[in-house]
């Protein structure tokens, strides 16, 4: 497969803006390379969603209401993957972190207390964030939010490699190399350190505070699969927000 197919097919595997198909295991541990230009395709594609309308004068000057549709329309064009292995992963750790008795729960399609309660936060702190955001007009910083969730979630998998389970998530995360994880620190920081320097650091220290406990989770259930990707993911954006709502206030 060519690298503009992989591209789509990752786009496609990950959100609705590309075509879904069945793809082989050799090209599943290809696809995290396409992660953070991925999140910039979601991400131009939320971005563009909010300030169109608000172009033609529609909800301009609500930066609340065009926060709460692009969390929306975030979620739906990555079809809630994201979210989804948040909320297994909260369910599973909160319950207890035996590792049978974790993958189990994680294993559970049902969605607990703490998994509910993870949503809230996490889809309450995107809206407050990206109200932060948009109160201002900065656009770009959306885009930047989704593509630096995903480079976390790269960085993330390449330092979870000794953990990788078996299945279709251990194939994705078996693609987290060295030259991926460059890849990826160099689109989530080049354009806010161009930008925003102030919000590439304090987005980059948030990032390690909220992914560190992910992290020794991985440990001490002695696995990693696509859901603690997906939470990455989530944690990685909720950080870029924090990151640029610090600088902004500093």
């Amino acid at each position: 497969m060519s690298t503009p197919a992989r591209f789509l097919a990752t786009l496609g595997f990950l959100s609705r803006l590309g075509p879904a198909r069945v793809l082989p295991e050799n090209d599943l541990r290809r696809m995290m390379f396409h992660l953070p230009l991925c999140g910039l395709v979601i991400g131009a594609v939320v971005a563009a969603a909010i300030a169109a309308p608000a172009a033609l004068g529609l909800l301009a000057g609500r930066p609340q209401v065009q926060a709460w549709l692009a969390v929306a329309i975030l979620a739906w064009v990555t079809r809630g993957l994201h979210l989804d292995g948040l909320s297994d992963v909260a369910d599973g750790a909160a319950a207890h972190v035996e590792p049978e008795r974790f993958w189990t729960i994680i294993k559970d399609s049902r969605c607990g207390a703490f998994g509910v309660a993870a949503l809230v936060l996490a889809l309450g702190g995107q809206i407050v964030l990206f109200t932060e955001i948009l109160r201002n007009g900065d656009w770009w910083a959306i885009v930047w939010a989704v593509v630096f969730g995903r480079a976390c979630a790269v960085l993330f998998g390449l330092s979870a490699q000794a953990y990788v389970r078996p299945g279709l998530g251990g194939l994705f995360l078996s693609g987290a190399t060295w030259p991926a994880a460059l890849w990826a620190v160099t689109c989530a920081l080049a354009p806010a350190l161009w930008l925003r320097p102030l919000a590439a650091a304090w987005a980059v220290a948030a990032a390690l505070v909220l992914l560190t406990p992910l992290r020794r989770l991985v440990a001490a259930v002695r696995g990693v699969n696509g859901d603690f990707l997906g939470a990455a993911i989530t944690l990685g954006e909720i950080s870029a927000g924090l990151g640029f709502v610090l600088a902004s206030t500093a």
